[in-house]
């Protein structure tokens, strides 16, 4: 299925009907994540289901709704819950809601997502700036024709994540006294989470992190000129590192469990935008 600029053009302008102003800065909320959402002063929440050609959000964890509201003084949208390749979407859709903020005014994009943890002196809990990422999905969301009102048919990648807004991310981490890793995010198709072997191979290939979204959507939003940073919360380490099995629910209580620290990195950085 192709997402056409028109379709995208709708979904803005019903969201525009119903928020106050106009945001300049997005955020992208991965898996046990969303309680920044909440922390938004008069917001506005939309549900995907009301605006039109929005993708569905049925993963636990992601609540499936567009916050529009204020922080540090910048007014900023948030995506509660994103879609997902493995969902059966093809990428087209899973960057929609990426398409959206970027006609709504965005400019600075902060993606962030639950990954595990390949390298090895990661801690289960750490936070992680995506310097760079490695697409293993088996396609890219600008396959296909392409409108040049999105931006141009062949982007350039060589900078996905800002250098600026990592060192602001950096700088912002030291003042709170607060660990911050740097490290490169691998994305896979999922849904299984990745062998032991695969493991071995992503750590050969330089990957400290993997996961089964935010390299779309990176892709999508430097198409469109937006200034991207992308943080990883590091809620398991990936299979063969530790002897144990992997679930869902472990990611879960691990974002819960360091959401204080990621909201107030969070913040943090927001404020210097």
């Amino acid at each position: 299925m192709s997402v056409t600029y028109d379709q995208i053009q709708r979904a803005a302008e019903l969201v525009r009907s119903r928020i106050p102003g106009v945001p300049t800065i997005g955020v992208v909320l991965g898996s046990g994540l969303g309680a920044f959402a909440g922390r938004l002063e008069h917001a506005v929440a939309i549900p995907y289901d009301e605006i039109p050609g929005w993708p569905p959000s049925r993963i636990i964890g992601h609540e499936g709704r567009l916050v529009v509201g204020a922080r540090c003084g910048r007014t900023i949208a948030v995506l509660s819950g994103r879609a997902h390749f493995y969902e059966g979407h093809d990428l087209q859709t899973v960057v929609f809601g990426t398409r959206v903020l970027g006609l709504l005014g965005v400019r600075t994009l902060i993606l962030t997502n639950a990954a595990g943890g390949i390298n090895t002196g990661f801690a289960q809990g750490a936070l992680m700036v995506i310097d760079d990422h490695i697409n293993l999905l088996g396609s890219n969301p600008l396959v296909g024709p392409n409108d040049d009102r999105f931006g141009p048919r062949f982007p350039d990648m060589s900078a996905v994540y800002s250098a600026r807004l990592r060192s602001i991310a950096h700088d912002v981490a030291g003042e709170l006294n607060l660990p911050l890793a740097h490290g490169v995010y691998v994305a896979v198709h999922g849904p299984s989470y990745e062998t032991p072997a695969e493991i071995r191979a992503f750590r050969t290939l330089g990957a400290d992190a993997v996961g089964m979204s935010t390299v779309p959507e990176a892709i999508a939003a430097r198409h469109m000129g937006l200034e991207v940073l992308g943080i990883s919360c590091i809620t398991n380490m990936a299979a063969g590192v530790l002897p144990a099995a992997l679930n869902h629910e472990e990611v879960m209580e691990t974002a819960r469990r360091v959401g204080g620290q990621f909201i107030t990195l969070l913040e943090g950085i927001i404020a210097r935008l």
